[in-house]
């Protein structure tokens, strides 16, 4: 049996991020169910893309500015995640939240099929992808019970330094986290 490869397995959840999208658009009913597993991949996907593809894709792959622009994404889809727990799922306010998160993650799938996913494809070897695979699955799996914003310290301070950030060994997680949100801010304008 093929080893597993890493494009191909976040590929795969960004094709199931967009039939979650699908369905609470077109089943708004379904929103008190689907949002939960959609909120639990998102920050699964993204811990596990944080913790164990970006730093390869900067430090490996050469990806650094691409991976600094989508850690900045991570952090605002997280930030609206946050925002739309606290919302009733059937109010016209979620729904509007919703199409902006759409947009926001439809953005960044897209970003990242087409800039760091390909480089990552060619510039890792086929057993180093197979690596990153498993290594991406356990982080995936670990984080599967997250919620968005529980991040812990050392989450924030890897996605600091995935995006660049220096100087967050003394931070607490309040101020890294206001870090991200300012730099996600300034790489989005």
């Amino acid at each position: 049996m093929p080893s597993a490869d890493v494009v191909d397995l976040i590929m795969a959840d960004h094709r199931e991020v967009e039939r979650l999208f699908q369905l609470l658009k077109e089943q708004p009913a379904t929103r008190g169910l689907n949002f939960p597993v959609l909120c639990a991949l998102l920050i699964a996907h993204s811990r596990a893309e944080e913790a164990e593809v970006y730093p390869v894709a900067k430090d490996e792959a050469g990806e650094t500015d691409e991976v600094a622009h989508s850690q900045g994404e991570h952090a605002e889809a997280e930030q609206m995640l946050e925002r739309m727990a606290a919302m009733d799922p059937d109010s016209t306010e979620f729904g509007a939240a919703l199409d902006e998160l759409v947009h926001a993650v439809s953005h960044h799938v897209e970003e990242e099929e087409s800039r760091v996913l390909p480089g990552i494809r060619q510039r890792l070897s086929e057993s180093r992808r197979a690596e990153l695979a498993e290594a991406f699955m356990a982080a995936r799996t670990e984080h599967l019970g997250d919620r968005p914003g529980q991040a812990t310290r050392d989450d924030l301070r890897q996605q600091a330094s995935n995006a660049g950030l220096s100087g967050t060994s003394s931070s607490s997680k309040d101020e890294i986290k206001a870090d991200l949100l300012a730099h996600a801010q300034q790489s989005g304008e």
